[in-house]
């Protein structure tokens, strides 16, 4: 394993795990990186046929491409994710923990086990993941960890309970996690978007989506590549000093 300080590397030579890289925001992200040539690990759940589709867009810009899967609610699963990583010599630099499940609803309709499995994908996820490949980027004194939450995260929605709750512990573990390591040189940010045009707003209706976007200053929702390049911008090596910070990309919605 290359210690040597992250900060020799350049941008291109870096590798980034993005989970959920299969399809809306998560495959925006990973053709962002492999536009400037980076190592791209994609990670998916259950998605097969998405991932490899989102590999060949990223394989077209002369970015070495893997898929991975793994059930991110197992610990089990994670390790052997990482493991399997360092048999091919791929180290993260830039972790990306961007998979998350929606949920909508009563909180008095919320079965124990839906609570349950949206608290694990959207927040023991996100915690399993860092700690796996954390210890990396601390051992090499550079790193990025970039966490996709949510605006609902920061203010809460009525009927997502579930999901609001989970986003804001991930925004709270941001700002913890970002005061433990950065004495270590590796930040630690959020990325939470308003409304985007992904597969997530597939159920709402064509008149609900008018009043969404009547609510928007901006009068649209965004799309995939903008959040990517944010995200982007918060992996640079001249990001260095931003860490500890929420920032959500909502057209003006709420601030």
């Amino acid at each position: 394993m290359n210690l040597a300080s992250g900060r020799e590397k350049n941008i291109s030579d870096m590798t980034v795990l993005v989970t959920g890289g299969s399809r809306g925001i998560g495959a925006a992200i990973a053709e962002r990186f492999a536009q400037v040539g980076m190592n791209v690990v994609i990670h998916y759940n259950q998605a097969h046929e998405q991932a490899n589709e989102t590999a060949r867009r990223c394989l077209s810009y002369g970015a070495k491409v893997l898929t991975i899967t793994a059930d991110l609610k197992s610990k089990v699963e994670i390790d052997r994710m990482r493991d399997k990583l360092d048999s091919h010599d791929l180290y993260p630099d830039i972790l990306v923990n961007n998979a998350g499940i929606a949920s909508y609803g009563m909180l008095e309709d919320t079965t124990e086990d839906l609570w349950d499995e949206v608290i694990n994908v959207n927040l023991k996820g996100v915690f399993l993941c860092t700690q796996a490949f954390m210890p990396y980027m601390i051992r090499q004194r550079y790193g990025r960890i970039i966490n996709v939450s949510s605006i609902w995260g920061v203010s809460g929605a009525s009927c997502e309970v579930a999901y609001s709750a989970a986003k804001g512990g991930v925004n709270a573990f941001t700002k913890a996690l970002a005061k433990e390591i950065a004495p270590s040189a590796v930040t630690v940010n959020a990325v939470a978007p308003g409304a985007v045009q992904t597969d997530m707003m597939n159920s709402f209706e064509e008149a609900e989506l008018h009043r969404l976007k009547e609510d928007i200053p901006a009068g649209r929702l965004a799309v995939p590549h903008e959040i990517a390049s944010l995200v982007y911008f918060l992996a640079l090596p001249e990001s260095g000093y931003i860490t500890g910070q929420i920032i959500s990309p909502n057209g003006g919605w709420m601030t």
